[in-house]
């Protein structure tokens, strides 16, 4: 059964920094990786074995953002961009393992094919409808990526639409529900395509460094690689803590 994704009351968030929230991509032999985006399944299980050892449970991102309103610590937040397919057989069951959860960012519009936008390293697989819906099933959070690994500040205003509106539309379809999140390719994004997200209903947006945009619609992330291990695990921690305290008087992504 799928996990419960709607919309979190997350505009106030009851803690004095933004969450944290870890970023993946593809799970797999990490050789031919120019991009570091490819961690490896036995080193995913030790870095969730870490975030265990140290009282943290990962979790999807709508989850995330309602334990934060209700108050409740221990949580962080896990995401896999691009909606790749090895994570089914690579990334699911040492998630489970872990008695955790993540959210699975996914591409609509490319269904079954690869990371074309990649011009470097080899082609991987993307997950096919059925592939999206068995994600849902095992209990993760589906979220929307756009529909084809855009950079939506480059976009005329009717594709940015087809981007965050369409693709909205296209997973209710696949999986029977809409998603409540969406993220950034490359991590970027400006006012005007946060406002395309808010228009289009979602409830939360990630992006990597969201820079003077703030709040549930640009929720700042930290990029994890297979090089990551406990001692840099714990730098990128406290780095997060340092740069992301919520405060007054910057420009807030969920404010029109």
């Amino acid at each position: 059964m799928a996990t419960d994704t709607s919309p979190p009351p997350a505009r106030a968030l009851p803690f004095r920094s933004q969450p944290w929230i870890l970023t993946y991509h593809s799970v797999g032999d990490p050789a031919d990786d120019p991009y570091g985006i490819t961690v490896s399944s036995g080193r995913l299980d030790e870095q969730l074995t870490w975030l265990r050892r140290r009282g943290l449970t990962g979790v999807g991102i709508a989850e995330l953002l309602r334990a934060r309103a209700a108050g409740k610590r221990g949580l962080v937040g896990l995401t896999f961009d691009d909606g790749y397919a090895d994570f089914v057989d690579e990334a699911l069951p040492v998630l489970l393992a872990h008695g955790c959860t993540a959210t699975v960012f996914v591409l609509p519009g490319r269904p079954g094919g690869s990371n074309v936008w990649d011009p470097l390293g080899p082609r991987r697989p993307l997950l096919t409808g059925e592939g999206i819906r068995t994600v849902a099933a095992a209990g993760m959070e589906v979220g929307s990526h756009g529909l084809l690994h855009r950079d939506l500040t480059e976009l005329s205003d009717g594709e940015l639409r087809q981007e965050t509106h369409c693709s909205r539309e296209a997973l209710h379809r696949v999986v029977g529900e809409a998603p409540s999140g969406f993220c950034y390719p490359y991590g970027t994004a400006d006012k005007r395509v946060v406002g395309s997200v808010r228009e289009a209903g979602y409830a939360y947006g990630c992006a990597l460094d969201p820079g003077a945009l703030s709040g549930p619609l640009a929720l700042p992330r930290t990029h994890v690689s297979h090089a990551d291990r406990g001692a840099r695990l714990r730098a990128k921690e406290v780095r997060h803590r340092l740069r992301h305290r919520s405060g007054a008087g910057r420009e807030r992504g969920d404010a029109g």
